[in-house]
């Protein structure tokens, strides 16, 4: 495939992780009102209901697939968020931000011993050179570390979570109408929110959904952050491949601290853009294609 066919998959991918990247300052908001399982059981269900409405028809599956989209759901959706909004409890932000940019990494070496996509040696160069500028940018100017076990931990289950998510979804994918396969994984995304809500055992709150301010950022997180995000990320596998595509994930960062500049006036200092600039030269050294050697090699295999 050409860079000129690639390019919807590009900016698929940098349109998704901008709006990704400032769910933040959404969440953020919503925290106020809500538990962070109630706003993540709330936008996917928001989600789901507006992909019904794009495309109101089955999705017929043997038993096999529909085992594959249960774990979807699981990794993709409930256990991603909740391991990482619970990490938030016990440990601080920015292990848990750092930690989570890991997940590009893990998609590689899972990719890579699942038989997807062949680990290459550009990967892991710009892993090293874009998660230096994600701790830059993430410190933001001021280094603190203080480990925690647990709350880190759970950060890299959810760095874990979303590189089987990742794999998964390209083998499972394949074929299918991105928008049908998106559905019916928020779908199971859904079902297993309902038991983490349901754990907490707090009620949920209905006055706030009369302000406009809550109702808008829930239908920005459900409608923009996870119906159409999810979808353009689909197709941003399906023309770049997941590891490509998850390299990404390495400007979230970056994006939402600027995104708290302009929305919460927080400050960004200069190590911060020595950070994003980091990022950027490791995302286009990670997209660099493998050698010649190597797809001449596949030719001779095939």
């Amino acid at each position: 495939m050409t860079r000129q066919e690639k390019l919807p998959g590009y900016l698929f991918a940098l349109f998704t992780i901008t709006v990704w990247g400032s769910t933040f300052i959404s969440s953020k908001l919503l925290l106020e009102f809500y538990t962070p399982s109630q706003i993540m059981l709330t936008r996917f269900l928001l989600a789901y209901g507006a992909l019904w409405l794009l495309r109101p028809r089955k999705l017929s599956l043997s038993r096999k697939q529909e085992a594959a989209f249960f774990l979807l759901g699981l990794a993709g959706c409930s256990i991603y968020f909740y391991t990482e909004n619970t990490a938030l409890t016990y440990t601080l932000a920015s292990n848990v931000s750092i930690l989570v940019a890991a997940a590009p990494i893990f998609t590689a070496v899972l990719a890579h011993f699942t038989g997807e996509e062949s680990f290459r040696r550009s990967t892991f160069f710009g892993f090293l050179t874009a998660f230096s500028g994600v701790v830059l940018v993430v410190c933001n100017g001021t280094f603190i570390l203080k480990l925690n076990p647990r709350g880190d931990l759970l950060a890299l289950a959810a760095a874990l979570c979303w590189a089987v998510y990742s794999v998964l979804l390209r083998r499972v994918s394949q074929g299918l109408d991105p928008i049908l396969v998106t559905r019916r994984t928020l779908f199971w995304g859904v079902v297993t929110a309902f038991p983490l809500v349901a754990l907490e055992g707090l009620p949920y709150p209905v006055s706030p959904l009369s302000m406009p301010l809550v109702t808008g950022n829930f239908l920005f997180l459900g409608l923009i952050g996870s119906a159409l995000c999810y979808v353009l990320w689909n197709k941003a596998f399906h023309l770049l491949g997941v590891v490509s595509t998850n390299n990404f994930i390495y400007l979230n960062p970056f994006v939402t601290i600027v995104a708290a500049r302009l929305f919460l006036k927080e400050s960004i200092s200069p190590l911060a853009l020595l950070g994003a600039i980091l990022i950027t030269v490791g995302v286009v050294v990670s997209q660099r294609p493998a050698r010649q050697v190597v797809s001449q090699t596949a030719e001779f295999h095939s």
